[in-house]
């Protein structure tokens, strides 16, 4: 019989108090879509409020496990959620990833249904699942949309626990399986298909085609889990540490519809993890995005891309490897873009209670320091468990705030402690100079209810300026929060379009300067938090700022390209120029 570790065992007890203590030009715009404005109080204090409106929204969905008395660990990992414009009507809509029977590991009836929901643009969704040929097969995880072959159309991938997917987006409200000719489906170990986690998409040699980066968890067998005992009385779902890791899988493009497995051969298999949250970003500005990976309790890794011919795991002597207690930690949720406005992407993951949410600010020359502490995230965090994470500008006040869905790991977690399975969301708002404190409760009441949280994902569902969440709730209903918040805060908004670059710009890196010089940055990824794909359109709030001096873009191929004097509270979308080009 095998028990749980200490950490686990240390669940159990409550937590006393919430202290820590650890040692262009204008010719490239195509069009722009305004937005309704409103008021409210100042930016000064928070704003931040969010709405429940799923009721009616009509959107209906549950992430349906298929718990089972043996506890297999896949059950309490579910949670993909991503955004889509998959008709291209300049509105996102949701996709939902979903499980699958036990132990067939098959979707044999529709509760276990991927679901494809239609913005109607008029604040609800419509289920096209079944008209749309998305329902899937297997025991599927996390999502990535990406437009894989330049057609102008967003495609969909999924990481599972059987076999992984690949939909082709036929432009006509239609998708095709093509995984088979693709050869995406299933990555092996040791003669055996890897339990994918998640994945993403990113450009990893700036060819213009889109790559596929796969995160694959660890070697588990349905009904094959070790007997773990939770207070020595009750089977419970394991701890990492009894199972074998895996390592990550790197597809190339081969640009006709195929990919090649280009893991070995590029350094990335040698390197074993137990991957959940995948993040992408250029963290030394070579022009070549690297990928950040939060394993759960293993080191994380940091793959450092060398110039688009292989990459090098440089996770432990960048400082992203272990927390600021030198330990590896549970990471689940990643997130990998600039929260200080200096240029230099950061790295947040989430994690369990007693460990607290890393965040590892870049300090430029390939090197991160662990600031959670000095952020203020450590206190609250140590008492929290985190899956999906989010780093958005939740107010447009010019400062990226950040988001995590919570919930513990052990569903009876509360026979042993006064800690609940159930958590609430929280919202961290950015105070400025890395620091953040939490709203949650001034930001309404849906964030504050405890569920079961899995996925999160946000993006700005209604164009109106404002960033939404969608959380999925494990074994029940997925929710929308509607971003309300009351102040008159500016933003805008780009949707980029590569020609020489992939279609969708992914990795493009954007430089907002404002009229009052002050600079923001970030980049084109549709992969974030845990299992999620986030909308892959750039927001930038402004504050009361309603115009900005200039917009650089650096885009994948290398272009550069200038941008001045657009209007606020629009969503632009701009074409990459044929040739580098400034000026307004």
């Amino acid at each position: 019989m095998k028990q749980l570790g200490r950490r686990d065992f240390l669940r159990y007890f409550s937590l006393s108090g919430s202290g820590l203590l650890l040692p262009t030009s204008l010719g490239s715009l195509i069009w722009s879509q305004t937005a309704p404005q409103t008021s409210g109080a100042t930016h000064s204090a928070s704003t931040i409020r969010f709405e429940d409106v799923t009721a009616k929204s009509g959107l209906q969905f549950v992430a349906d496990s298929c718990p089972t008395p043996n506890k297999n660990q896949p059950e309490t990992m579910l949670g993909g959620v991503g955004l889509i414009d998959y008709d291209n009507d300049g509105y996102l809509d949701i996709f939902f990833v979903n499980g699958a029977a036990l132990p067939s590991l098959k979707k044999d009836s529709p509760r276990y249904y991927n679901r494809l929901f239609r913005n109607n643009r008029d604040g609800t969704f419509t289920d096209v699942t079944e008209k749309t040929g998305l329902a899937g097969e297997g025991y599927d995880m996390g999502v990535a949309i990406g437009d894989f072959d330049n057609d102008g159309w967003a495609d969909i991938f999924i990481a599972s626990v059987t076999t992984n997917r690949l939909y082709h987006n036929n432009g006509d409200g239609t998708f095709t399986d093509v995984t088979d000719k693709a050869g995406v489906g299933s990555p092996m170990y040791k003669g055996e298909k890897m339990w994918s986690a998640a994945a993403g998409w990113f450009d990893y040699d700036n060819d213009g085609k889109l790559d596929l980066f796969v995160a694959n968890y660890c070697r588990w067998h349905v009904n094959g889990d070790p007997l773990c005992l939770s207070g020595g009385r009750e089977r419970a779902y394991c701890h990492p540490k009894f199972y074998e890791p895996l390592p990550c899988t790197l597809y190339h493009n081969n640009g006709d519809g195929t990919f090649t497995d280009v893991s070995e051969e590029t350094g990335i298999s040698k390197t074993l993890g137990k991957g959940m949250g995948i993040g992408f970003n250029d963290y030394d500005g070579d022009g070549f995005v690297d990928i950040f990976v939060a394993n759960d309790n293993m080191p994380n890794s940091l793959f450092h891309n060398l110039k688009g011919k292989a990459f090098e795991e440089v996770g432990l002597d960048a400082g992203v490897a272990y927390s600021e207690t030198g330990k590896a930690v549970s990471g689940m949720g990643a997130e990998f873009r600039d929260l200080d406005n200096d240029g230099l992407p950061d790295i947040w993951h989430t994690a369990t209670e007693l460990e607290t949410f890393p965040l590892f600010r870049n300090i430029g020359k390939g090197m991160f320091v662990d600031f959670t502490g000095r952020s203020g995230l450590a206190g609250p965090t140590l008492v929290m468990s985190g899956w999906s994470d989010a780093v958005g500008d939740f107010d447009n006040d010019g400062l990226k705030d950040l988001f995590v869905a919570r919930s513990n790991v052990l569903d009876n977690i509360a026979d042993f402690s006064s800690r609940t399975y159930g958590e609430p969301c929280t919202i961290f708002r950015n105070l400025g100079k890395m620091k953040f404190e939490d709203v949650s409760v001034q930001a309404g009441a849906p964030l504050t209810t405890p569920e079961p949280y899995r996925g999160a994902v946000i993006g700005d569902l209604f164009n109106t300026g404002r960033l939404d969440i969608i959380v999925t709730v494990l074994n029940g209903k997925a929710k929308i929060f509607r971003n309300v918040s009351a102040n008159s805060n500016n933003w805008i908004k780009f949707q980029l379009v590569g020609t020489k670059s992939n279609r969708m710009a992914i990795g493009a890196q954007l430089k907002l300067t404002t009229e009052d010089g002050i600079s923001q940055y970030d980049i084109v990824s549709t992969s974030a938090g845990y299992q999620a794909s986030r909308d892959p359109r750039v927001h930038f709030g402004l504050g009361s700022v309603k115009t900005f001096r200039e917009l650089e873009i650096r885009w994948p191929s290398g272009t550069r390209q200038t941008l001045r004097d657009l209007p606020a509270n629009r969503i632009h979308r701009i074409e990459e120029p044929s040739a580098a080009r400034t000026g307004s």
